[in-house]
């Protein structure tokens, strides 16, 4: 089990209202319905991860998310959720709205490009980053938008989102002094959760 899925359970509350963005093979479909009793969906466009959710009974739906989520009603979900997703969207601003508009919180997790690794690996090589947080050449990516902290804190603020709670953890999943106080240059996935700003009357 992924670490930053356990972490992302802590954020759901038990028999809510769940849909899954890209949900994979269903990993985390499966541990909410087995510890939080959620009513869940998800949406994938791999062939075999819909496979292995159907196998594992979890609700799939075939969707590309870069055409959007019209097919839902507002407030359809209590959460949405995006896992390590966002960087390979083409508009991942849109998303985000859609993700807000139809669940009442949403839960974005994504790799901080903006980590001291790829800072120098990209000074000192010249190159794209390689690394087992970027496994990828430049020209085989599913990377299209990188993103850091920053730039997903300035986001937030220009859509007029609240955030919750942000956690940015190392490449295990931990927390630590250093990351508290440079989380753009110390972190290496960020884990978001948010939800619309009330509107004033």
């Amino acid at each position: 089990m992924r670490p930053d899925l356990e972490i992302i359970q802590k954020w759901i509350e038990p028999k809510s209202r769940v849909l899954d963005l890209g949900c994979g093979d269903g990993a985390l479909l499966t541990l909410l319905k087995k510890n939080k009793r959620v009513d869940s969906i998800g949406l994938e466009i791999d062939a075999a991860n819909i496979q292995h959710c159907i196998k594992n009974g979890v609700n799939v739906i075939e969707q590309n998310l870069d055409k959007g989520l019209s097919n839902f009603e507002t407030d359809s979900f209590d959460t949405v959720v995006l896992t390590q997703t966002l960087q390979a969207l083409s508009s991942p601003d849109k998303l985000i709205e859609e993700m807000l508009r139809i669940g009442k919180r949403g839960i974005v997790t994504f790799p901080n490009f903006g980590n001291w690794r790829s800072r120098i690996y990209l000074a000192s090589k010249g190159r794209m980053p390689i690394s087992k947080f970027m496994p990828y050449q430049w020209y085989n990516t599913p990377n299209i938008h990188f993103c850091t902290v920053k730039d997903f804190d300035e986001l937030c603020a220009n859509k007029k989102i609240k955030v919750l709670t942000r956690m940015v953890v190392d490449a295990k999943h931990k927390r630590n002094l250093g990351i508290g106080i440079l989380p753009n240059l110390l972190g290496e996935t960020a884990i978001y959760h948010l939800t619309r700003k009330k509107k004033r009357n």
